[in-house]
């Protein structure tokens, strides 16, 4: 089962972080998540993939507001962020539902369009559903940026 997370669901979505992370659960690192989550809940909307009532993956939904357009004044684009499924429930499809249950999100809400980064190993997924390299999405990291 594949739905948005509730506030009951914050602490076992920090769990997963460390999972992934290889981190210790500390719980000042947990309660900081619950906070951060709860700050941001007007734009990073959290995902849980659910085995039975055990919490088994997670994703984000982060919006960006964009600047309106002539004819269209609100104008949504999003980030697939923080995708994780516990290595013991990987290949049975959970990866998939739970990104396709955050793009249908994204799609009712308006998102004109997602994007996602990717580690190399998951890029398939991302391709499954729907997901294409652009030529016309550039990035730059700080530690890129030129002397100016």
């Amino acid at each position: 089962m594949f739905r948005a997370a509730m506030r009951a669901d914050h602490r076992a979505l920090g769990r997963l972080r460390c999972e992934w992370a290889g981190a210790p659960e500390e719980e000042e690192f947990l309660q900081s998540f619950e906070e951060w989550l709860l700050a941001h809940a007007a734009t990073h909307q959290p995902f849980v993939a659910l085995d039975g009532d055990e919490p088994v993956g997670m994703a984000t939904l982060a919006l960006l507001s964009r600047v309106p357009d002539v004819g269209q004044l609100s104008r949504l684009s999003a980030d697939l962020q923080s995708v994780y499924v516990r290595p013991a429930h990987r290949g049975r499809g959970i990866g998939q539902g739970l990104v396709l249950a955050v793009l249908r999100h994204a799609w009712e809400l308006g998102v004109e369009r997602v994007t996602v980064s990717s580690s190399g190993k998951a890029v398939t997924l991302y391709e499954r559903a729907g997901f294409v390299s652009s030529r016309r999405l550039l990035e730059i990291r700080a530690s890129d940026i030129p002397s100016l």
